[in-house]
């Protein structure tokens, strides 16, 4: 398929609309979402995930917006990347993936390309999303109609590893089809293409990138907690442990977001649903889900010995996303530190330069404050390490505890070690 076959994205959030974009400066795009009121917005240039700039979208001549189904009749490339959540249960959710195949299969026509970027166990591409599309459409797989699985590598907030600067796997439903969607990427990535054997073997390459680092991160976590009942910094000891050129440098803290919380979930549902019970990866989640109840215990610990009276204390919790400089609240495990400091009787005020505060209301209930209170808090957390944070520096962050007497806990280590009371 050459440039001037129209191209549909299906979901434009943080990762598809910097690959609309990215296509658009190329071919012509249609960028396709639910949400009315974002569709609204991007007409307007306005990109509240902060992943593309105006400026971008304004290269980006090609691309137009929308929310009808049947604007997407006009492409003959289709990209869906919508998300691929958990439900309560931490069970799969391929519902938002299953009825985008549905409005997709609502419009294919026989040659047409389906790919999909979201991230599923291995199969869940041709034994859940095909069947969808076949019923649709009325047509038949790998007959009328094709289709792909490339992997997303979008790193939210990252301004230097980005899209066309990430390596993109690959791979098609027929070796011709997985040649094509090779050389599709290839348009746009600058840092090449690997084209995997199969849709499942993308699919498991995909699932297995995040769940290696919650396996890690949950190591460093334990080793952390170790480390503390001994009295010893744990980023002392990282640091000298990373003197060795082998030794891999990964940090104790919250694990949240859409992928490293949530991909190791899809995978160990798929083993099981097999007859094997994964137990490492299984175990790594325990941890790193039981990081906000350690946290919010070591603080209240500190707060009795600085005898200051729990129930009832105001404790500031600095930063609410799921990372750095990133307004992304998917699955954000500061959470869980705020709910568990409430079960204290503990008053929690949270503030987030970058969360849109509409956003925290309608997810968690919580309403960020604009401007902390001077000289208001018991204690003060510093949960994201937001640049912002980081430059108003230790004296200013203690300018919003108590006078009398508050604790100061640094989870992402922003401070120098002797200007906190406590670290991760």
């Amino acid at each position: 398929m050459n440039n001037t076959n129209a191209l549909a994205v299906i979901g434009l959030g943080y990762v598809g609309l910097p690959l609309a974009v990215e296509f658009a400066k190329h071919r012509p795009v249609i960028g396709f979402d639910i949400d009315a009121g974002r569709i609204v917005e991007l007409r307007a240039g306005k990109d509240r995930t902060r992943e593309v700039s105006a400026e971008e979208m304004g290269l980006a001549n090609k691309l137009t917006f929308s929310d009808d189904p049947e604007a997407l009749r006009a492409a003959r490339i289709y990209i869906i990347t919508v998300p691929t959540p958990i439900d309560a249960a931490r069970r799969p959710d391929l519902g938002p993936l299953l009825r985008a195949s549905e409005t997709v299969g609502g419009v294919l026509s026989p040659g047409d390309i389906v790919i999909y970027e979201s991230t599923v166990y291995p199969g869940a591409t041709e034994e859940d999303c095909v069947p969808v599309l076949e019923r649709a459409s009325g047509l038949q797989f790998n007959k009328d109609f094709f289709c792909g699985y490339s992997p997303e590598r979008i790193n939210p907030g990252d301004k230097t590893h980005r899209l066309a600067t990430i390596t993109k796997v690959t791979s098609g439903s027929t070796p011709e089809v997985a040649d094509e969607v090779d050389a599709l990427y290839a348009s746009i990535v600058t840092a090449g293409t690997w084209k995997a054997e199969s849709i499942r073997v993308a699919e498991a390459a995909k699932v297995i990138e995040n769940t290696q680092r919650d396996i890690n991160i949950a190591l460093i976590n334990e080793l952390a907690m170790i480390f503390n009942r001994m009295g010893i910094d744990s980023e002392a000891v990282l640091k000298a442990a990373g003197t060795k050129w082998n030794f891999l440098p990964f940090r104790p803290g919250l694990v949240g977001g859409h992928c490293i919380g949530v991909d190791p979930y899809y995978l160990t549902h798929k083993a099981e649903a097999l007859g094997y019970h994964p137990q490492m990866i299984l175990a790594g989640r325990r941890i790193n889900d039981g990081m906000g109840s350690y946290v919010a215990s070591q603080l209240i610990k500190a707060l009795l010995k600085k005898r200051i009276h729990v129930d009832g204390a105001k404790v500031l919790v600095l930063g609410l996303s799921f990372k750095e400089d990133c307004p992304d609240l998917r699955n954000t495990r500061v959470v869980d530190v705020i709910r568990e400091l409430q079960e204290y009787g503990v008053t929690v005020d949270v503030h987030d330069p970058w969360a849109e505060p509409g956003d925290a209301l309608h997810e968690y209930g919580i309403r960020l404050i604009e401007t902390p209170q001077a000289g208001a808090y018991d204690g003060i957390v510093l949960a994201v390490a937001h640049g912002a944070y980081r430059d108003m520096g230790a004296a200013a962050l203690r300018g919003f505890g108590r006078a009398e007497g508050h604790v100061l806990y640094d989870l992402k280590h922003l401070l120098p070690r002797q200007e906190s009371d406590l670290r991760l």
